[in-house]
Formats: structure tokens, C-alpha cells, sequence
């Protein structure tokens, strides 16, 4: 069974926030800790809110019932949990730094299969096991992992962004440009704000800029593309996939910065492998019921949504309106957003 455009959007999002991290390790020296980390969003938010305002996007609103969940997102992955990372950026070392992060991953999908209840088979579960065998062997500093005030912090940033992933699920039906540009505006106003509330001084101008411009790609386009993923597989999947950051940071050194294929990089990238090819591989099949619903998003007149207009539309994403009917059937599925049912 193959969701490709989801894959490839978790796939992406680790790919953009694996190369943020090391880069915000070299600022977090020269701009407080509080005032990077909103700098950081508000570049997210800024940059996103310029490509929504210029570009021609799907409209998809955000109910009046799911703003609570894209608030608690805001205020845990937004807010908190940016100033625990950059605070325990400067205080712990990159390489325990580097594994401690993979702890998002295991959170997220322990609170998705946990409180939300989204289903996870054997496969899944052994494939998600085996990215994180393969992050920890990645990042592991000489066998020890540094116990210190900077470890806990990054650990309580992971728990935030868990928190944030799995109620971001809640929302990820409606634009994800719009959802990352309103995280990245509340959270970065906020933390801004606050920091230079409490003394922080002003950094150079050509740092702000860097720190803006990180902040939207790292931030911001990795999250649009997490959204995505979210919509499409679930959170716990999306999890594993995005857990593989630690590794497409090594992999990027080693293509374009010289540095020596070791064996745990190698032995890292095979385990990484056999976990991403089980959820590539998994099939999810069974008779299941579909509950009356009505909402709007994007989509098209497949199998889930078969319904009439008052005039031709084109056989391509389109958004409006729409009520879905009760419905049983059988076929292959990932826990997606049409597909959030009960388990035996």
C-alpha cells in the first residue's frame, strides 16, 4: 500500500528541519536563547504569510470547533516548546543534543496510539522502532548520553512538538500555508515580544535576516509539509518518518561537506531503511464504517466523496463545502483524515 504524496511530504519535512538544527546551534551562541527561537517562528510566519498573500492556495478554513486544537498547537509547539530547544541548544552538547531530539518521534507517536487511539499494527510498530535504533546509534555520544539541565529541556521541547503534532492533526484538513503562517505569527510575536520584554538585546541586523530566513524554511516550509504528511498518514507514521532528520543531517555532511562515511552512519541508514520500507510495505485492510460527516477541504471525486454540483468542476482538487454520507466498504487505508475509525 502507497500514499507517495504523503510519504514524500514527511520525507521532506525531516529533510528541512534536519538541516535547521546544526544551523541554529551556530546562532544560538550570538542571540538569546528566547529571542532566536521567536525570531525563528516569526521568519516562519512572515515568509508564509507573503507566499499565501501572493500565491493562489486551496482556502481551506478552519472550522470553529478545531481553533482550540490549533491553539493548544500554538501555545506547545509554538511558544514553549521553541525557547526549551534553544535554551537546551546552549546548554548540552550537538551530538546528545542530536539524539535527545529523536524523542519527538517516540512521543508523538506514543501519545497518537495512546490518548488519540490511531491504530498501529505490528509493522508499524517495529518499523518506527528501527528508525529510532537507527537516529540513537547515529547521534550516540562515545555510549553515553550527557545528563545535564540542557538534556532536560531539549527532552521537554520534544514533549511540546508531540503535543503540537498530534493536535495539529486535528487541523490538518484545512490550508497547511495558512496553519504553519498563523503558528509561526502567534508563536513569533509572542516570543519576540517577550524576550525583548525581559532585556534581551537586539542582534545585527544581518543575523535577524539569517535567523528569519532559517526560520522559514526549517520552520515554516517543514511544517507545511508535515501537515500535509499528517492528513495523509497519521501522526504516528508521519512521526516515523520524520524521525529520519538526525540521519539526513549525517547524510548531508558526508555529500557535501567531506566528512567520512563512518559505520555507525552506514549501520544507521540501513536500520533507517528497513523501518521506512515496513511502513512502505505495511497494508492496512478491512471492512470499516465511514460515519456521516460534513466539511471543507480540498479534494476529489474519488471513492470518498461523491457528490453533486450545480455545475461542471474539473476533475482536480477543488474546495468547498461537503457533506459525506454513511458509508461501508473495504479497501486499503492509512489512518488519514477520512479514515480515523475504531479498532477491534
Amino acid at each position: 500500500m502507497s500514499q507517495q504524496p504523503g510519504i514524500l511530504a514527511a520525507l521532506a519535512a525531516a529533510l528541512l528541519f534536519g538541516i535547521g538544527t546544526p544551523l541554529a546551534k551556530l546562532m544560538v551562541g550570538e542571540v538569546d536563547p528566547w529571542l532566536l527561537a521567536g525570531m525563528l517562528y516569526l521568519g516562519s510566519g512572515l515568509g508564509l504569510g507573503a507566499v499565501a498573500a501572493i500565491g493562489r492556495r486551496e482556502r481551506g478554513d478552519i472550522a470553529r470547533g478545531d481553533r482550540g486544537w490549533l491553539a493548544g498547537a500554538i501555545l506547545a509547539g509554538g511558544v514553549a516548546g521553541p525557547v526549551l530547544m534553544m535554551y537546551g541548544l546552549h546548554a548540552a552538547g550537538a551530538a546528545s543534543s542530536a539524539l535527545l531530539l529523536n524523542a519527538e518521534g517516540v512521543l508523538t507517536a506514543l501519545i497518537a496510539w495512546g490518548v488519540f487511539r490511531e491504530n498501529a499494527g505490528r509493522r508499524v510498530v517495529l518499523g518506527m522502532a528501527a528508525i529510532v535504533a537507527g537516529a540513537v546509534l547515529l547521534s550516540w555520544p562515545g555510549g553515553q548520553v550527557e545528563a545535564s539541565a540542557g538534556a532536560g529541556l531539549i527532552l521537554a521541547a520534544c514533549l511540546c512538538w508531540a503535543i503540537d503534532n498530534n493536535l495539529t492533526r486535528k487541523v490538518a484538513l484545512a490550508d497547511p500555508v495558512r496553519i504553519a503562517a498563523l503558528k509561526g505569527l502567534a508563536a513569533g510575536l509572542t516570543n519576540v515580544g517577550l524576550a525583548l520584554g525581559l532585556g534581551a538585546p537586539l542582534p545585527a541586523p544581518t543575523t535577524a535576516l539569517l535567523a528569519g530566513g532559517l526560520g522559514f524554511v526549517a520552520y515554516g516550509l517543514s511544517l507545511v509539509a508535515f501537515v500535509v504528511a499528517l492528513r495523509e498518514l497519521g501522526t504516528a507514521r508521519t512521526g516515523a518518518y520524520f524521525s529520519t532528520a538526525p540521519f539526513v543531517g549525517a547524510a548531508l555532511a558526508v555529500l557535501a561537506l567531506g566528512e567520512p562515511l563512518t559505520l555507525p552512519l552506514a549501520l544507521a541508514g540501513l536500520l533507517m531503511a528497513f523501518g521506512v520500507w515496513l511502513h512502505l510495505t505495511e497494508r492496512h485492510d478491512h471492512e470499516h464504517r465511514h460515519e456521516p460527516i460534513a466539511h471543507r477541504h480540498a479534494h476529489v471525486h474519488d471513492d470518498h466523496h461523491r457528490h453533486d454540483h450545480d455545475a461542471p468542476v474539473p476533475d482536480t482538487p477543488h474546495i468547498h463545502w461537503h457533506r459525506h454520507a454513511a458509508m461501508t466498504h473495504r479497501h486499503p487505508h492509512f489512518p488519514d483524515a477520512h479514515h480515523r475509525h475504531d479498532h477491534p
